[in-house]
């Protein structure tokens, strides 16, 4: 949560801001017209955020921006022109392209997109916007404009709807999850009473969303520091059955929080996200579905499902290892961190501490043997190849991963004996 003495009450002198790039995009504008950042990068820059993108609100019609930008030299391409945008190239870098966005007022919507009308009325533009937070405008020099009251909203960590919050959610279903997504990123416990009443009573409206935007905000909302008391929130309200594929358990995602926290670890969206749904066999595809999950987040969880049973702190020392070595640093700690949570085990655990701790107290060693090797012996290639290496290296880990090589080659000589002699 933010405070009044953590949040600036100005951007002047700003960097992003005072961007020649960014000014000139401005010069432009104001030939004609009145021209504010608008949004997030306000909301970020006065909390001392980075800012990345900065969207440009302006008073003139998409074919005058067009105009008054070419006019200026600055390239334009028509990114949304039914919806007033115009992106703007003021420079060779990433850093010099902005969103430039006529004001505007819905006119129609369906809950997951809608039809505008230009306008002149700043305040009318606040309105249509999700929260008061994102309603915040600065000019070029960085003063503040602030029509709905959401700079003292930012400051005190308060996600509220601007307007009528049943009204904002039916405009588009997402903004459902943004409200928890915006708690848990820049609120605190503290939920605006109005605003969740009217997640509750539209949730239904979150079952006609895309996978993919539900996807992209919900990984944005896992990792965030106010995700547990969030997710808690979303589950009582009976949000999180129209989220999330099947059945969640909110304590063990209590408990990876806490875990995360007591190793000091940073916040790992897709492990929380396994914390919080992965109970069976088959609830790894069930997310890959249900959430559209990248080839790379499914092959995680695909791998923490078939090797999670295997680690816990009861293994012998030789066990711990060879789990180690066959799933590889990343998995292995996948799965010590995902079963502890489903443990019940507190996060200052001794035993899971240090089975934990395996992955960066021992160097994990390389199978010294290839192929190769092999056919420098006078094997013949084909798939007994493998078959040797995989016998070899089988002996070898169960020996606890010798480093003399003398009686590795020796019973590699043995295995290829007994090989011929099987032939």
């Amino acid at each position: 949560m933010h405070t009044d003495d953590t949040i600036r009450t100005d951007l002047k002198g700003a960097a992003w801001l005072e961007a020649a790039s960014l000014q000139r995009v401005f010069d432009a504008l104001e030939t004609r017209g009145a021209a504010r950042v608008a949004g997030g990068a306000v909301r970020d820059g006065l909390l001392g955020r980075p800012v990345d993108d900065v969207d440009v609100a302006t008073t003139l019609a998409p074919s005058e921006v067009v105009e008054v930008l070419g006019e200026g030299g600055i390239k334009t391409i028509p990114t949304g022109l039914d919806h007033g945008t115009i992106t703007a190239v003021a420079g060779d870098g990433e850093a010099d392209v902005y969103q430039v966005t006529t004001l505007r007022v819905d006119v129609e919507t369906d809950g997951r997109r809608a039809k505008v009308a230009f306008t002149d009325d700043w305040a009318a533009d606040a309105g249509r916007r999700d929260f008061t937070m994102n309603a915040l405008y600065c000019d070029r020099g960085g003063a503040l404009f602030d029509p709905l009251g959401g700079y003292d909203d930012l400051s005190r960590g308060f996600v509220r709807f601007a307007g009528e919050a049943r009204e904002r959610i039916e405009e588009d279903y997402l903004r459902i999850l943004r409200f928890f997504r915006f708690n848990a990123v820049f609120g605190g416990d503290r939920f605006d009473a109005e605003g969740l009443r009217a997640c509750e009573e539209c949730r239904a409206g979150l079952d006609s969303l895309s996978r993919e935007r539900v996807h992209e905000e919900l990984f944005k909302l896992l990792p965030a520091p106010g995700a547990l008391a969030t997710v808690k929130v979303m589950a009582d309200s009976g949000i999180l059955e129209h989220v999330l594929p099947g059945t969640f358990d909110v304590g063990r995602f209590e408990r990876i929080c806490a875990i995360e926290d007591g190793t000091g670890r940073s916040p790992d969206g897709l492990l929380r996200l396994a914390s919080l749904v992965l109970r069976k066999a088959g609830d790894a595809d069930l997310l890959r579905g249900g959430l559209k999950l990248t080839n790379v987040q499914s092959d995680r969880l695909a791998g923490l499902e078939a090797k999670s049973s295997a680690v816990d702190p009861d293994l012998t020392e030789p066990a711990r290892r060879e789990a180690l070595y066959r799933s590889g640093l990343p998995a292995f700690e996948d799965a010590v961190l995902f079963n502890w949570a489903a443990s019940g085990a507190d996060a200052d655990d001794g035993r899971w501490k240090d089975l934990l701790a395996l992955g960066r107290s021992w160097a994990v060693p390389r199978f010294p043997l290839r192929g190769s090797d092999l056919l420098a012996l006078g094997v013949t290639p084909g798939p007994q190849i493998g078959d040797i290496l995989d016998r070899v290296e089988a002996w070898w880990v169960g020996q606890g991963f010798p480093e003399d090589e003398t009686s590795l080659r020796a019973h590699l000589e043995t295995v290829i004996a007994a090989c011929d002699k099987d032939q």
